[in-house]
């Protein structure tokens, strides 16, 4: 199976106070980079949606900005359609780790999230039309209403968690990797 990986890095990061996408962990290194260096093991290519990042390729919200975590996925399902790739595994600008049992409990028949991260997905390529009419209608643009729409998995697992990172502080707590 072809994967691409996408990184979701268009928010505006009104708890964070800042832009957390460039957020400095304790090793110097930027929280996108460590998005990327842990969702790239386990995906062909990766690319970062909603914002522009030097040398790596980056894709424009869609169908326009302020979509909020939906445009970047559209984005990416297109990407990914379009390149021949069967599915997109996604993760959030703030989730430097992407463990490889979350992988494995994520992919498979249709779309699915981990409960409670639900940037950190799995997301067939064939649903990018089906999110297209989704942003067209009148709705709230919430993750949430699109699960329901598609009848994602929910994935839970106790022995998956991930860093929650919506202040500056939450990176205190982080280990150098």
């Amino acid at each position: 199976m072809r994967l691409l990986g996408a990184v979701l890095a268009g928010g505006r990061s009104r708890r964070f106070g800042s832009d957390k996408a460039l957020a400095l962990m304790a090793d110097g290194r930027m929280l996108i980079d460590h998005a990327v260096a842990a969702i790239a093991p386990h995906v062909e290519t990766v690319v970062v949606c909603g914002r522009t990042v030097e040398g790596m390729t980056s894709l424009s919200d869609r169908p326009g900005p302020d979509m909020g975590p939906l445009g970047g996925l559209n984005a990416a399902l297109h990407h990914a359609r379009d390149e021949g790739y069967d599915a997109v595994l996604t993760t959030g600008c703030d989730m430097p780790v992407y463990p490889a049992a979350l992988v494995e409990a994520l992919a498979g028949e249709g779309a699915a999230v981990l409960k409670g991260q639900q940037l950190a997905g799995f997301w067939p390529a064939g649903l990018a039309d089906e999110l297209d009419a989704h942003l067209a209608e009148e709705n709230s643009r919430s993750i949430y209403g699109w699960l329901e729409r598609i009848g994602a998995r929910i994935v839970e697992r106790a022995d998956i968690v991930l860093p929650n990172i919506n202040r500056p502080q939450d990176l205190a707590g982080l280990p150098k990797s």
